[in-house]
């Protein structure tokens, strides 16, 4: 006798843990996830930075190689998305942290603070890129 011998067997069975695609994406799902990937890729791509600082401590020879790839237009662009990566990672950080402390977490305030999320990130990275060319072309503060 199995253990659904007692139950009606006309009821459809559900899954015990619904997969993904039962729930509609809503903006506080996607940024969990998106938390998720950005903390997957923070992890993975930690060797690709720490290379550059190796080629400092290096010397010059191995840093002028180093550096003429982060210098270069693929590099400038892998470079963006870290750092794009980093600041979203933290901005999630940075939520859950004040979420923790109970604030925040009606449906209204976590939509909005989550729909924030994606805007806020690019901007805060666009900032950070602006800022630092000003300072190495000498236009900065």
């Amino acid at each position: 006798m199995t253990a659904l011998s007692g139950r009606n067997q006309s009821v459809r069975e559900q899954p015990l843990s619904p997969h993904l695609s039962v729930y509609k994406p809503i903006p506080t799902m996607v940024m969990s996830i998106l938390h998720r990937i950005t903390g997957v890729a923070l992890y993975f791509s930690a060797p690709f930075i720490v290379s550059w600082i190796v080629a400092v401590a290096s010397g010059p020879s191995l840093f002028k190689t180093a550096n003429g790839f982060f210098c270069s237009l693929i590099g400038q662009f892998i470079l963006f998305i870290y750092s794009w990566t980093l600041i979203h990672h933290m901005i999630g950080g940075i939520k859950h942290l004040i979420q923790d402390t109970g604030v925040a977490l009606g449906r209204s305030v976590s939509t909005k603070v989550a729909r924030l999320h994606i805007p806020t990130s690019i901007a805060l990275t666009t900032l950070v890129w602006v800022l630092s060319d000003a300072r190495i072309t000498g236009f900065g503060l």
